[in-house]
């Protein structure tokens, strides 16, 4: 691997990602940004080997970086790195050209495991995607049914609900990991994910809008 581009808008997750490419390509040279702009500048000046891509960033979806790189080099590997595993974001982002789809709640062995095996030519695909993909094309993939959602007025997934709610109860990060059994950094993608659908930017502004949303009592 040669120039490695990186888009990921969380500094920590970022970093996280960062040492992980390192792990698996030691030789390469990882090109950071943290915005959609950014990144499609960075497509038109210089030439990458690889793309980590996260898809909710401030400013677009990383699906759209994912299109660039198939207009303008198509030899890249997209490799797209997420929390969203529902078929709105995972099947938009494979016909936009993405080689691979992990989830960032994986453990670190398996991300460098599915990483790794880019080499012998294989797509890194988190197990649970696998699944969907295979299914999607021997036909058994089911129509896709609305969430089962808390929080209907703003969308929120079942799991986003379960974060806001011990966000707004005053848990740390790694808390709430420890509880849900998930990474720091899946959560704090979460909270991101929280915060913009709910329009905050802050954990007190996060708890007054779950207490307006009626989730005490609820967990």
């Amino acid at each position: 691997m040669n120039n490695i581009l990186l888009l990921e808008d969380l500094p920590e997750i970022r970093a996280w990602l960062k040492a992980l490419i390192k792990q698996v390509f030691p030789a390469s040279e990882i090109i950071e940004c943290a915005r959609i702009h950014d990144a499609l500048q960075l497509v038109a000046a210089q030439k990458f080997s690889l793309a980590l891509l996260d898809l909710g960033l401030p400013d677009g979806s990383g699906v759209d970086v994912v299109a660039a790189l198939r207009d303008a080099q198509p030899d890249v590997q997209s490799v797209i790195v997420t929390i969203h595993d529902d078929d709105e974001h995972l099947f938009p982002a494979l016909q936009a050209g993405a080689f691979g789809y992990l989830l960032k709640e994986q453990s670190r062995e398996l991300l460098v495991e599915q990483l790794q095996r880019m080499s012998q030519g294989e797509p890194p695909l988190s197990p649970s995607i696998a699944r969907k993909v295979i299914a999607y094309f021997t036909g058994q993939q089911r129509r896709p049914q609305a969430s089962n959602t808390l929080v209907h007025e703003v969308s929120l997934t079942d799991r986003e609900t379960e974060v806001l709610l011990r966000v707004a109860k005053g848990y740390t990060l790694p808390e709430i990991g420890v509880q849900l059994g998930l990474s720091r950094h899946t959560i704090a993608d979460y909270v991101k994910q929280i915060y913009r659908k709910l329009n905050v930017s802050s954990r007190a502004e996060a708890a007054l809008e779950a207490q307006r949303l009626g989730l005490f009592g609820r967990g």
